[in-house]
């Protein structure tokens, strides 16, 4: 039996390894640890037989306490909207970076306790790809921060990583492609996308919507922290991506046809600064070695999705008046 403690547990993604984590390894313990931000939400984890901490990563004090009993760490949390990270830098940096220190400073003190502190990052701290050409990000690929966001996430793992080779400690690190699925907070584009349009209002596509992505279904994603967790070897990272890569304007145009509505609710807008053309991740090692592969095609998982927000208009219309 293990005690994890999931930081950021009640956001997206959290929620959703919380859920996935208690539905097949049931005999272990879970306490949440969440400052519950606009994006944090208890309703994602309702139902859920967890411990829950509402607290700030960067308090020294609410950490060591939810670090009580614990022998896992998986930290999702953190600052993740680019745009928000463009207008005020400083919350990115302080929760990113200060918090995640915050974290490892109190697993080592508890180096006896903690078997593992899995750091959960993205690939947008490695910059940005060319359209069209055959490039991947991979686990060897230079860092190249291009927002304030990617810039607080990649010093965040350069802090994971230092602490790994500095005071040894069982560290291991995933950088993700964009994730999708339920419980997803109606900033994010797909999301965005699928609530504008079920409610006949326009649809924003920053400048000419070409910009790609590499999309992964929230669960494949939490399938590949688990088996960082059981099968990773400390001191690695691992790449997870959907191999899934999109134009945005194709995402948009596919929610569309899901909810059989018009092209000419597309509104195309001025560009995002420093937009990042072209992410993509080559998932070989994950694959290799741990003997995982993303399950859902992209095709599935937008129109699962697609589903869960019309069967779930009492998450998420309470949540439209955070957004602006």
């Amino acid at each position: 039996m293990s005690h994890l403690l999931v930081t950021g547990g009640a956001g997206f993604i959290g929620a959703n390894f919380v859920r996935y984590w208690k539905t097949h390894h049931p005999e272990d313990m879970i306490r949440v640890l969440d400052v519950l931000t606009y994006a944090g939400n208890l309703q994602n984890l309702e139902g859920l037989d967890i411990d829950f901490v509402q607290g700030d990563i960067c308090d020294v004090a609410t950490v060591a306490k939810a670090f009580d009993d614990i022998d896992t760490v998986i930290h999702f949390a953190a600052e993740t909207h680019v745009d928000r990270s463009i207008t005020g830098s400083m919350p990115f940096v302080q929760t990113n970076v200060l918090g995640t220190l915050t974290l490892l400073e109190e697993t080592k003190k508890r180096s006896d306790q903690i078997k593992r502190f899995h750091h959960i990052s993205t690939d947008e701290v490695f910059g940005a790809l060319e359209l069209g050409s055959d490039e991947k990000f991979s686990e060897v690929t230079h860092y190249d921060p291009r927002s304030p966001y990617s810039a607080s996430k990649a010093a965040s793992d350069h802090l994971v990583r230092s602490y790994y080779h500095t005071h040894h400690l069982p560290i291991t690190i995933s950088n993700c492609s964009n994730n999708y699925g339920p419980y997803h907070f109606p900033e994010k584009l797909i999301p965005l996308m699928i609530l504008n349009a079920m409610q006949d209002k326009p649809l924003p596509v920053y400048g000419d919507g070409l910009n790609v992505r590499d999309w992964i279904h929230v669960e494949d994603h939490c399938r590949g922290i688990e088996a960082i967790l059981l099968k990773g070897k400390v001191g690695e990272t691992y790449c997870l991506g959907g191999d899934a890569e999109r134009a945005n304007i194709d995402v948009v145009k596919r929610v569309l046809v899901a909810l059989d509505k018009p092209e000419s609710l597309i509104r195309y807008v001025e560009d995002r600064k420093g937009h990042d053309r072209r992410y993509a991740i080559d998932s070989s090692k994950a694959k290799r070695e741990l003997g995982w592969e993303p399950k859902k095609s992209f095709e599935q998982g937008l129109q699962e999705t697609v589903q869960w927000y019309l069967d779930h208009e009492d998450w998420w219309r309470p949540l439209l008046t955070k957004t602006s």
